[in-house]
């Protein structure tokens, strides 16, 4: 997942049934995403596999990856483009046997910069820190800061993602202290995706100016 700028990765919300996959497809029409996560809990592989297959298509005839959360079976019975893995969902090395060599494995790793740095030694594809904000998807236990951001960006070429209550109107310093992806799910589909998303890439835009200048 190494691109030069930082990319929008789009998380699912937990219900995709009905319309959700024309909502999907309007929102990667939209303007640049880099990965949609497939999250949902409660639901047995099967109905998982039902829900996640047209939802795969669209991310594929896009150039989309396609990332399950936390089911390292599931990501392998879809043929995913990878698994991201919470604390305790699995560890590294079971998914890259599992799923191979091209799969994308991202991990969780909280607030915690041990977290990272065991995620990275053990050959993650990404790190992801959070929350930055306030998160109407999941309850907030662990709480970042732009200091991480600039410290893992300084000093390792892993990518990193930002989580938690991103929004256009927050996500302009995260970009600016060096995350390579926000992930987000509330601010688009808790409205218009399309607009969210056009705002997005403008506020990515801005922060990528502030960071290159900053660097520069």
């Amino acid at each position: 997942m190494t691109v030069p700028d930082c990319q929008l990765y789009l998380i699912s919300p937990l219900d995709v049934s009905g319309s959700f996959p024309d909502r999907l497809a309007r929102a990667l029409d939209a303007g640049p995403v880099a990965a949609f996560q497939f999250r949902v809990k409660g639901l047995d592989e099967h109905a998982a596999v039902k829900l996640a297959a047209p939802l795969q298509e669209i991310c594929a005839a896009r150039d989309v990856a396609f990332i399950v959360n936390d089911s390292i079976s599931l990501a392998k019975r879809l043929g995913a483009d990878g698994v991201h893995l919470g604390q305790g969902d699995g560890e590294v090395a079971d998914a890259r046997q599992r799923l191979g060599k091209q799969a994308q494995i991202g991990v969780s790793c909280n607030a915690s910069r041990h977290l990272a740095m065991e995620a990275g030694e053990a050959g993650a594809d990404y790190v992801a820190f959070g929350a930055f904000f306030p998160s109407s998807t999941k309850q907030t236990e662990h709480v970042a800061d732009l200091d991480l951001l600039r410290w893992w960006s300084g000093l390792f070429e892993l990518p990193v993602v930002a989580i938690g209550g991103i929004t256009p109107a927050n996500c302009v310093p995260l970009v600016a202290a060096g995350a390579d992806f926000l992930a987000v799910s509330g601010a688009v589909w808790g409205g218009d995706e399309s607009l969210a998303i056009g705002e997005f890439a403008r506020a990515i835009a801005t922060g990528s100016a502030l960071r290159a200048a900053a660097e520069g």
